[in-house]
């Protein structure tokens, strides 16, 4: 793995805590120039400052959006074109579980709309300055959960009988998805798209739904759960190493390829989705295409 990143353009979503700060403070202390995405102001601009003070870098910058918004989400991209004519790589890592159905401002259910239609929307929007940039890459972050996803088409987007494990299940197989049919979109353009499974993470996941089962969390993960840096690595891996250029569509774990459950293989599915997601976010389909 070559040691500098200077040069290379990083933009992080879901950067403030766990995987996605410990990514983003690789990518700084290597040289690179990284836009961080966060939701809370302070805190957002708290952790651009530990990270240029940590790095000696001063090419960390950011942009505020509640992800779950397809006007926000839409506002992030413009507002990184506007400061960059070129994206290498995009972590596409923003999540949440939410204890109970929300509702976004668009009547989207929010942890679909958070967990993959903000990867699609960004990713959909900025790929002409990923294409611009020699061996780009677009890395999400998925996770082991998607083994349990349905994805049922008619009901995912709304989930009218709504449940914490199934609602979670099916934005982990829309990341595995949409990094399928993204990477069959981009063959031939030099642009890479892996998804990965970061494992159980000590980080702030999941602590904004309170109660008894955030409480149990913030005391056990620390002893059990991996750290967020152990978390990133495959990440790190995916988005900087020349190992991982030769590979594209596919889902890792601890820097290997695995085997996705047999919903995340279905092509037709993976195609699908993509449809949908171009109508929820109103892009035009010529407007999405490689």
């Amino acid at each position: 793995m070559s040691d500098s990143l200077k040069g290379k353009t990083f933009l992080v979503t879901g950067a403030t805590e766990g995987v996605g700060k410990a990514a983003a403070h690789h990518f700084a202390q290597r040289g690179g120039s990284v836009t961080l995405v966060g939701r809370n102001p302070e805190k957002t601009a708290r952790v651009v400052s530990q990270l240029k003070s940590a790095t000696g870098n001063n090419e960390v910058d950011y942009l505020l959006a509640d992800l779950s918004s397809i006007a926000q989400v839409r506002a992030v991209a413009d507002a990184f074109r506007a400061r960059h004519d070129r994206l290498d790589v995009l972590v596409n890592n923003a999540g949440a579980v939410f204890k109970s159905r929300e509702v976004t401002v668009d009547g989207l259910e929010r942890t679909f709309a958070l967990n993959h239609l903000s990867y699609f929307q960004l990713t959909v929007r900025l790929l002409d300055l990923l294409q611009r940039a020699p061996g780009a890459r677009v890395v999400s972050t998925s996770s082991g959960a998607h083994a349990v996803g349905k994805m049922d088409l008619d009901a995912v987007a709304t989930r009218e009988r709504y449940s914490i494990p199934a609602a979670y299940a099916d934005s982990k197989l829309a990341n595995v998805l949409f990094t399928r049919e993204l990477a069959r979109r981009l063959a031939g353009t030099g642009v890479t798209a892996n998804c990965f499974h970061p494992g159980w993470v000590a980080s702030g996941f999941a602590l904004n739904n309170g109660g008894f089962i955030a409480r149990l969390l913030s005391v056990v993960a620390p002893v059990l759960a991996r750290s967020p840096e152990q978390g990133a690595d495959t990440l790190v891996w995916l988005a900087t190493s020349a190992e991982a250029a030769a590979w594209t569509g596919e889902y890792f774990s601890n820097r290997a390829v695995r085997r996705t459950a047999q919903r995340g293989q279905d092509s037709a599915l993976a195609a699908r989705l993509w449809e949908l997601s171009e109508r929820l976010c109103g892009l035009e389909p010529a407007a999405s295409a490689a």
